[in-house]
This record gives C-alpha cells, sequence and structure tokens, in this order.
C-alpha cells in the first residue's frame, strides 16, 4: 500500500486525523497504521466512487450493509474507511484482518456511520470561517432555485454548490467536502424524507441565509400535515443571525409562521410582495417571463409564474447581499432548463419535459401553465403518478384529473396505479366531450412507455404541444427521445 500513501499525502487531507477523530468520537482499529501517512482527499458512501484518497463511509440500511463492500473501497485505494460498532461487534475478526492487511489505510471506529459523516462534514465547514453558506428548501423548485442563485452569484463569487440534487442526510454532508479554500460561497440544497432532515442537515451546514420556496405536499404521506412540513422546512433558519436573511414566499398560507422567530433580517417575495427594485414586465409563455431589477430588462427563460416567482426569491437576495443589476441579469439570462425540469424542447413537436418529480402542488403549477399556453393546434397532456403521498393520494389524484379537464387538452394519457382515480374523475367530468381523448395505463415499464409514445405520435401533428409530467418513479423522461425521433420523420 505504499503507492496509496505516496499518492495521498502529495496532498492536504481534507481533516487531520486528530480533527476528525474528535468530531466523529471514533478510535482506530488496531495499532499498525501509521498516523504520519493519514490523508483522505474525498468522501464517498458508495464504493464504486472511491477513487485513491477516498474516505469510505459504508453506510447500514434497510436494503444494504455497506460494509461488505469495504474490500472494494480498499482494492480502488480508500484511505480511510469508517466501520459502525455494531458491523465491528458481529465480526471483529474480519476488521481487524483488514486492519493488519491494509496498514497504510486508517479504520475509524464509530457509533453510526451516517450521524460521524455528518459529525465530519461539520468539523469540515468549520474549517472555513470566512465562507458565505447560504441553503435553500421547500417542497417544490428547491434545485431550479439553487440552480438560479448559483447562477447569479457566480457573477461575484466564487462558489460551491450540490451536484444535480445531493441535499438528503447523506447528500448535503457529502456536497460539504466538495468546499475547498478558494470558495467564498457555498449554495448547498436541503430535501427530505423524514422528521427532523432538515434539522439534522441544518446543523451540519448552518447557512448564514436561506430562502424556502414554498411549503406544499410533498413527503405528506411521510409527514401528515403541511404544517409539519412547514415546522420542518422552517429549521433551515435556526442558524441566521441577526446579520442574515431569511427569504419568504409571502402568498404561501404559513407566511407568519414561518417568519416567526427568525433572528435575521425577513425578505418577503411574491407578485404582491415584489419590492421597489423588481417590476414584473410580461408573461411570454413558453419563453419566460420578462422583468425588471433596478431598472435592468431581463428575461427568465424558464416558463411559469412560480418559475419566475424562483427567481424572484433569488434576486431579491442578491440585491440584499449587494450584487448589482447588471450581474443579476447576466446570471438570470444564463440560466438553463435542467434535465426533467421545466425543461421546453422544441422540435416537431413542442415537449415541455417536467417529470423529474411531482407532487400536488408542482402538478397544479404545470398545468396552470400549461392551460395558458396558446398558438398550439393540439395539447396532449401525458400525466404520470404522484408518489409518496399516503392516504392523500387518492384525492390529490382526483385533482389532477380535474385539473388536466380544464388546460384544454386535446389528448390525456393518465399513467400509473394511482393515477386511475385521476382517470376515473376526469371521465365522470368530461360528460362525453367529443374532442377530448382520455387514455389509461396502468403500468409503466418500457413497453407501456413505447405503446403511450405511439398512442401520442398517432394523435399528434406537427408543432403540438406535449406536457410530460409526473414522479421520477414513473419514467415519462423515457418517452422523450421516442418523440423526438418526430424530427427525422422516423
Amino acid at each position: 500500500m505504499g503507492d496509496l500513501a505516496a499518492a495521498t499525502n502529495n496532498q492536504s487531507s481534507l481533516l487531520d486525523m486528530a480533527s476528525l477523530l474528535d468530531a466523529v468520537d471514533g478510535s482506530l482499529i488496531g495499532d499498525g497504521f501509521d498516523s504520519s501517512s493519514f490523508c483522505f482527499t474525498s468522501v464517498v458512501t458508495d464504493s464504486r466512487n472511491v477513487v485513491k484518497g477516498s474516505l469510505f463511509v459504508p453506510l447500514i440500511g434497510t436494503q444494504q450493509n455497506g460494509h461488505k463492500y469495504i474490500p472494494s473501497a480498499l482494492e480502488k485505494g480508500a484511505s480511510v474507511v469508517f466501520v459502525q460498532k455494531c458491523a465491528f461487534k458481529s465480526d471483529p475478526e474480519t476488521f481487524e484482518n483488514y486492519s493488519i492487511q491494509n496498514p497504510a489505510v486508517a479504520f475509524i471506529l464509530v457509533k453510526d456511520c451516517m450521524k460521524a459523516l455528518q459529525d465530519a462534514a461539520r468539523a469540515y465547514v468549520e474549517k472555513f470561517p470566512d465562507l458565505i453558506r447560504i441553503s435553500v428548501t421547500g417542497s417544490s423548485g428547491k434545485t431550479t432555485t439553487k440552480e438560479i442563485l448559483a447562477s447569479i452569484m457566480k457573477q461575484k463569487y466564487n462558489i460551491v454548490c450540490n451536484k444535480g440534487n445531493l441535499n438528503s442526510e447523506t447528500g448535503l454532508p457529502l456536497s460539504c467536502f466538495e468546499i475547498r479554500p478558494e470558495h467564498q460561497m457555498a449554495i448547498l440544497e436541503m430535501g427530505m424524507n423524514r422528521k427532523n432532515e432538515i434539522k439534522e442537515i441544518a446543523s451540519v451546514f448552518k447557512p448564514q441565509h436561506a430562502i424556502i420556496t414554498n411549503i406544499g405536499r410533498a413527503h405528506i404521506g411521510i409527514l401528515k400535515t403541511r404544517k409539519n412540513i412547514a415546522r420542518e422546512k422552517k429549521n433551515v433558519f435556526n442558524y441566521i443571525k441577526k446579520d442574515g436573511f431569511a427569504v419568504i414566499p409571502y402568498a404561501d398560507d404559513f407566511v407568519k409562521f414561518l417568519g416567526r422567530g427568525v433572528k435575521g433580517k425577513k425578505i418577503y417575495y411574491g407578485f404582491d410582495c415584489l419590492g421597489d427594485e423588481v417590476k414584473l414586465l410580461e408573461d411570454r409563455g413558453i419563453f419566460g417571463t420578462d422583468f425588471e431589477v433596478c431598472g435592468k430588462k431581463m428575461n427568465i427563460a424558464l416558463p411559469g409564474k412560480y418559475n419566475f416567482l424562483n427567481a424572484l426569491s433569488c434576486v431579491k437576495l442578491a440585491v440584499a447581499l449587494g450584487v448589482d443589476a447588471d450581474s443579476i441579469k447576466k446570471g438570470v439570462e444564463e440560466v438553463k432548463a435542467l434535465g426533467g425540469r421545466s425543461h421546453i424542447i422544441k422540435g416537431y413537436y413542442t415537449i415541455l419535459e417536467d417529470c423529474y418529480n411531482a407532487n400536488p402542488d408542482s402538478m397544479e403549477k404545470v398545468l396552470e401553465l400549461s392551460s395558458g399556453l396558446t398558438g398550439f393546434k393540439n395539447k396532449i397532456f401525458v400525466l404520470g403518478s404522484m408518489l409518496e403521498l399516503g392516504t392523500l393520494s387518492e384525492e390529490a389524484h382526483k385533482k389532477a384529473g380535474q385539473l388536466a379537464l380544464q388546460g384544454g387538452a386535446n389528448l390525456i394519457a393518465f399513467v400509473g396505479k394511482d393515477m386511475r382515480a385521476g382517470y376515473d374523475e376526469a371521465v365522470k367530468l368530461s360528460c362525453g366531450n367529443e374532442n377530448l381523448r382520455l387514455e389509461y395505463f396502468e403500468n409503466h415499464d418500457d413497453e407501456s412507455i413505447k405503446h403511450i409514445a405511439d398512442l401520442v405520435k398517432g394523435f399528434a401533428c406537427e408543432g403540438d404541444l406535449i406536457l410530460l409530467k409526473g414522479s421520477n418513479g414513473i419514467g415519462l423522461s423515457r418517452l422523450v427521445p421516442l418523440l423526438e425521433k418526430e424530427d427525422s420523420g422516423v
């Protein structure tokens, strides 16, 4: 393992051994490790992503125990490995042998690998006291808002932000380890799938400023009520001090609750709360929204009122942090749609791909947007199930069926078992409308997706609007390449 020691010692360790052991309340397994060779330059929880010098954190979940991948991590060059106490106690000989056979690797015994990952990330963030720390959370629009804010802020600062949506109890601490000394600002999105998750990861990153996009019904099957969701999202403000900014959606019915007890300065945003610096000019449909900031005209290319509000939250925070209007304009106009999120694909058809995720609020917003779009001979909606809604699923899908009927579509295809309620509601309310075709597909395997594509292509004309909306688990994005083939006449 001499090559590993040489490779890691050429770079500075993200944390020294004493700091890491102290942060995670850990101890070394075995006594053969040479502490002078201690170094790790990246942190991973997936053994497939291990490179030379990685700290490998083997998480224990409901389906997998990451400890069985330690040999693979060692083979790829892991220089530090966490070992959870319960795994060690069940088979101490194996882990002691790992230590003997790999003397250049530090095996650190911790009580819980997930907590140790978070504690290590917290200690790492504390190495950068001058770093400006901003977080974004909310029921929908988090990733888009983070990307808009990053595009604006990079005009003034050297920034780092989550890759994709690495925003969870594991994703956020992994994102923290992407911070480097040259970075002036970190913008990290925070998501949740359980109670207290935002509270935990906020304690890792401790944002000085934060944006909440909205309080909707995503994950309501887990947290039961929107009040519980609001209570959880509000934890993103826990570490904001008097000179920090809490950016709050003005039209949200939890607006007063979100602002209550915030120690920093509260910035409200919304159509009725534009402020003196912002003027709304024109909603341009699929071409986004024109608006002014401090007299400077700009366009956010992402369609929909909801995306303007996402941009508005970023603009208001940028103004508060002293970013000039020219930089804001450049940042806003450099924003491009992320795959699966309000993504307009212009070709033989006009495809509005918004199927990275779905909940009742985002479904309502995109159907409202599609309803207002004009200039198309036909509108075709392909709507997939919204997952993780629990006992509220049937009612939410019925509402989706109602809203879909109001969108002016000529063909609506409902996809997934949960969407059966939406289809049945649409059939009941359509009253035999001869200008509207309704179809239902229970399954969403590859063969079903092909049948849906054939249905759409058999119905649609060149230039028609096709909306794809559903949870990522339904996989409606697989329709895009099948529909794009029409460009070549296939």
